[in-house]
Formats: structure tokens, C-alpha cells, sequence
């Protein structure tokens, strides 16, 4: 069924922005000697390298691929390591990827522009003793076939993929799987379909259910990077995978969105996973992941900055070192004994803690804590408020948004996951889209913010003042259409609710019904006299996953109603850690 609603649109050659020194088909074996560097601007290589290029791979419905290889030299087997995504494997050195190295402030030298975006370098993984596999994936550039967006057939081709790997000469029969992003998502599907010779996946945030994370997110068609990411990428000969199109007939939960979530219980490989709170596009993807994937052998580290600069980290490619080492080489390294789950705590005054030791997330040591609003004072309690009162807005007005406060009088430290529950009433409306943000301020009221990026320049405040939220963390936010309320109690818990998004539930006149809105996960610590600011709106409160995308509006008119106190005790829950004595 799932098949039968898919949709497609022609695809197109790669642009020349996307094309790269190696993007044209040249099919062949050779040797790239210890110095050879792609371009100057990119870092040289260590040791020699073997290039296998655009080597032809079958997949199991007949349709070719190819994939470029780069191998220690030498007589060694060793194992090698995946970098799938749709990508072309040839965009290393090309002005997009370039561009991007450049907008969140790193320096192209980093790499040696043989990589994938966002993908393992062979410079460095090749003089470890690690292969690189960098396929173009169906459909995309040379290969053959039409090409899908996060989807279970990705799992099936990469299944193919891992075991032609796993038997060629060169290979000792270990493959592992690495990158962030797409490369991320792509290593759930894969797992899932459990190939004999996976014996390691690194997903590094990464969205894992693409229905309540890319294309409908608290039950809202906000398909601004859905867009970006189908017209910009998926460059090919045949036909690309319109998810466009299928959102716009699809708006429901169907089979075509099921297999675009990986069957996490099938999930069973050793796992390092990282995540981040900050990353509005794959935080709650990651942590969902990680919460319900089978693996016995995970770890989780939660770091305090953006992406890509953690993946580049020399630090953090040596700690990867040596989950692989122990995984895809049999080192007795000690990994095992790294712990379950390190996490940060954002002060976001330049005093973040990282590496905070936990066997699981959240900590045993967190309580979820109600702090109930109240529509008199526009305060946040411990106690529900006795009496009954409103909390209103007109969405034509401004403000179209009402916000709740509390002051920490000792030092507090939340780290888990918050989630709202509101009474909630539209008046002149039979639907709401809802914006919620928690949100730091200062003793003095000043709100809190921090770069994700190294990137801080002028152009920089320019993108996030309101929008590009993956460079800049504001706060963790969260949104419903209040139409697609309906929980599925399966997959909710007390701390993380989650929606069947099955079914539509409009409002009637004079309607007050309880939402749940399940908010990103937090590591946030105030000092005593900071405060924590709760704010609920119409509008997208902080605009854009990306630079250049379209922002996503509130689809709302009336007047919105927050009920509080009495019979309607609304809350903000939060994951409070015990104070240490």
C-alpha cells in the first residue's frame, strides 16, 4: 500500500554548484600517494590511499548503483564504513558543500574534500585502518533506478549494499555505518532490516520518523526544509520521490508515512548515538531513536554544539575511533566501559557542562515536576491555583501570544524532557495552531541565547534574530495543531506524549479541551534569581530550521483562550534534578 501512494517527479543532473573534482563517471582503480591533496584549500592526505572508482553494485531487484571506495593501501583486510545518503559522493570539494563549511564557521581544511557532506573523511578513517564506501544511492547521479526520501527501501538497498561489502577480498567482513543528518537517518532504516555483516552504526542526530519530524510536525504542513531538501537534492537521470505532493494528498498517518518510520524494535546492533537539545529539525528524532531502539549495547552523548562541528572534532572522531575499534576490529579497548549516557547542561552564559556522566536519560536523579500556570498573575507554580482564571490573545493582535514566569531561588538544573499540558478553548475558531517555547532569562529579565556555531559574525545574527534555529538555541519549543490532539496511548509516555496524528477532532463553540505538547529535550541549568519564561502563541515563535527556507504560518483566527486553574489546571512539566548535598 505504502508503494501505491508514493508520488514522483522527473529528476535533474547535479547543478554545477553541487558538482564536485570528482563528480564525473571515470570508473577505475588507482592510487592517491601520501600528500596528494583534492584541492589546496583542502587537507592533504596522511598515508596512501586506494580510490575505487564508480565501482558498479546489483542490487536485489536488478537496479545498479555505484559507489566510490577509499582503502587503506596495502595486502590488510579491514573493515569499512558506509556513508549513505543521497548526496552525490563526488560534492566533497563543490561550492555547496564548501558553503556550508562556511556558514557555520569552519575552516575547509579540516577535510581533505574526499568525503561525502557530512560523512566520514577517508584522510582520516584510511590511516586508522578503516575502508570508506561512498555510494550514489538509487536514483541519484549515475545510478539507476528512481530515488525515495527516508524510506524502508533505503534500508533494503543499503542491506545489499553492506553485504557486497562485506565479501570483497580487500574487507574483513565488519562494516560499520557513520555520519550525521541524512546519513544519520539512513543508518535506523538499514539497522532495521538487520544485514548479517552490519556489525556498528553511528548515527549522529538524525530525524526518525519523517511524518511528525520533517513534513507534518505537531500535526502542521510545515514543509519549508521538506522542499529544500526534495528540490535540492536527489539529483539524477530518472524520477525523484515528490513528498510534496504526497503531504498535500496524505495529510493523515497512512502506510506511506509508517514505512518512513525504521521498525525500531528490528533494531539491534551496537549503537553510539549523538544528539544535541538544539537542533530544531533532529533532536526529537535522535532521542526518540534512542529511547526505542532494541540494541542492548547503545551509548548516547549529548553534546552542546551544532552538528557538524561536533562531527569534525578531532576529539570526537578519535572517541567514535574507539567505539569502532572495539566493534569493527575486536579490540578489548575498554569501551565498554564508557558511560551509557554523557550529557550536557547549556547555561548559555558560557558555562555549559559537558561529558556529565549517567547510565540513562533522563538521569535516575530527575523528577518530573508540574508547574501549573496561572491566568491572574502570569506565574508558574508548584501548586495549582484554586481559582479559575484566563489567559487570552486575538492571533490578529500583538501580542498574539501570552507567557508565564518563574524565579529559581536556588541553583536548578533541568535535564529530561518537558511537555505542556493546557486547557484550551478558540473562540470564533474550530482549530488552533499552538507555538510553545521555554525560554531563559537572566535575573535582570533578559532573555538567553547561544551560537551553536563557530560562526558569530554580523550575517550570522542577521539568519537568527528569527529563523536558521539549527546556528542559534533559544530555548526548547514545541507546537500542535490542537485539531490532531488525539494521543496514541502506545507510544506515549507521562514525560514524552505522542499523537496518532490518525484522525481530525475540529472544536466546537465554547469547547475547552486538554492537549498535551511534547517539547524538545533539555539540558538547562539557572543560577539562583534567573528565570525560566513560558510562552504560548499563533505564530512560529522562532521562524525557520535553515536559512533560505519558507517560514511555516500559524494557520489560525479568533481569539485563544488558556484556561488555568480550578477545574481547567493547565502545566508546564519539567525534569528537575535533585540538588546534590
Amino acid at each position: 500500500m505504502s508503494d501505491d501512494q508514493k508520488m514522483f517527479v522527473p529528476s535533474h543532473p547535479l547543478p554545477a554548484a553541487r558538482t564536485g573534482v570528482l563528480t564525473a563517471f571515470e570508473p577505475g582503480t588507482r592510487t592517491l600517494e601520501a600528500g596528494f591533496r583534492i584541492a589546496p584549500q583542502f587537507r592533504a592526505l596522511p598515508v596512501d590511499v586506494v580510490f575505487e572508482k564508480d565501482v558498479a553494485v546489483q542490487l536485489r531487484d536488478g537496479v545498479t548503483i555505484y559507489v566510490d571506495i577509499f582503502r587503506p593501501a596495502g595486502s590488510e583486510q579491514v573493515p569499512v564504513i558506509v556513508a549513505w545518503s543521497p548526496y552525490g559522493k563526488g560534492q566533497g570539494t563543490s561550492l555547496s558543500v564548501m558553503g556550508v563549511f562556511g556558514l557555520v564557521g569552519l575552516d575547509n581544511g579540516i577535510v581533505s574534500g574526499l568525503e561525502k557532506f557530512e560523512a566520514p573523511d577517508p584522510a582520516y578513517w584510511c590511516a586508522r585502518g578503516y575502508a570508506i564506501c561512498n555510494p550514489d544511492i538509487r536514483g541519484v547521479v549515475d545510478s539507476d533506478g528512481d530515488s525515495v526520501l527516508w524510506d524502508r527501501q533505503e534500508g533494503r538497498d543499503c542491506y545489499d549494499l553492506i553485504e557486497w561489502l562485506a565479501g570483497q577480498q580487500w574487507c574483513s567482513g565488519k562494516v560499520g555505518m557513520s555520519g550525521t543528518s541524512y546519513l544519520a537517518v539512513s543508518q535506523w532504516f538499514t539497522a532495521a532490516e538487520q544485514p548479517p555483516h552490519l556489525a556498528a552504526i553511528n548515527p549522529w542526530e538524525g530525524v526518525s520518523d519523517v511524518y511528525r519530524d520533517l513534513v507534518m510536525r505537531g500535526g502542521m504542513p510545515d514543509i519549508g526544509f521538506a522542499q529544500q531538501l526534495q528540490e535540492g537534492s536527489f539529483f539524477g537521470k530518472n524520477r525523484k520521490e515528490d513528498i510534496l505532493s504526497e503531504v498535500e494528498h496524505y495529510p493523515l498517518m497512512t502506510d506511506l508515512w509508517e514505512h518512513k518510520i525504521p521498525d525500531f524494535g528490528k533494531i539491534t546492533v551496537p549503537a553510539y548515538i549523538v544528539a544535541s537539545y538544539s537542533n530544531t529539525l533532529h533532536t526529537a528524532g535522535t532521542f526518540r531513536a534512542w529511547r526505542r531502539i532494541a540494541s542492548e549495547e547503545k551509548w548516547l552523548r549529548i553534546h552542546n554544539s551544532q552538528e557538524w562541528p561536533d562531527y569534525y572534532d578531532e576529539a570526537n572522531a578519535e572517541d567514535l575511533r574507539r567505539f569502532f575499534d572495539h566493534y569493527l576490529k575486536d579490540q578489548d579497548n575498554g569501551w565498554e566501559r564508557t558511560p551509557r549516557v554523557r550529557y550536557s547542561v547549556l547555561d548559555l552564559e558560557g558555562g555549559d557542562q559537558v561529558g556529565v556522566a549517567a547510565d540513562m536519560f533522563p538521569p535516575a536523579d530527575i523528577a518530573s515536576t508540574k508547574y501549573y500556570l496561572d491566568g491572574r498573575s502570569r506565574t508558574l507554580t508548584t501548586t495549582a491555583p484554586a481559582a479559575a482564571a484566563e489567559a487570552a490573545y486575538d492571533v490578529d493582535s500583538n501580542p498574539n501570544a501570552v507567557s508565564f514566569l518563574t524565579r529559581f531561588q536556588q541553583e536548578t538544573v533541568l535535564v529530561g524532557y518537558p511537555k505542556a499540558h493546557l486547557w484550551v478553548e478558540a473562540r470564533g475558531a474550530d482549530d488552533m495552531d499552538l507555538f510553545a517555547l521555554v525560554q531563559k532569562l537572566d535575573a535582570y529579565g533578559t532573555p538567553l541565547q547561544a551560537f551553536t556555531v563557530p560562526n558569530h559574525s554580523a550575517m550570522a545574527h542577521d539568519l537568527t534574530d528569527h529563523g536558521a534555529t539549527i546556528l542559534r538555541y533559544k530555548g526548547s519549543d514545541g507546537r500542535l495543531r490542537v485539531s490532531a490532539r488525539h494521543l496514541d496511548e502506545a507510544l506515549s509516555t507521562d514525560d514524552v506524549p505522542a499523537h496518532s496524528f490518525d484522525r481530525v477532532q475540529k472544536l466546537s463553540a465554547g469547547e475547552i479541551v486538554a492537549i498535551d505538547i511534547d517539547l524538545f529535550p533539555i539540558g538547562l541549568s539557572f543560577h539562583p534569581g534567573e528565570q525560566l519564561r513560558f510562552i504560548i502563541s499563533s505564530r512560529n515563535l522562532l521562524g525557520t530550521l535553515m536559512p533560505g527556507i519558507n517560514e511555516y504560518l500559524g494557520a489560525n483566527s479568533g481569539t485563544h483562550v488558556i484556561h488555568t486553574g480550578g477545574e481547567h489546571a493547565s502545566y508546564l512539566q519539567l525534569p528537575v534534578q535533585t540538588p546534590t548535598k
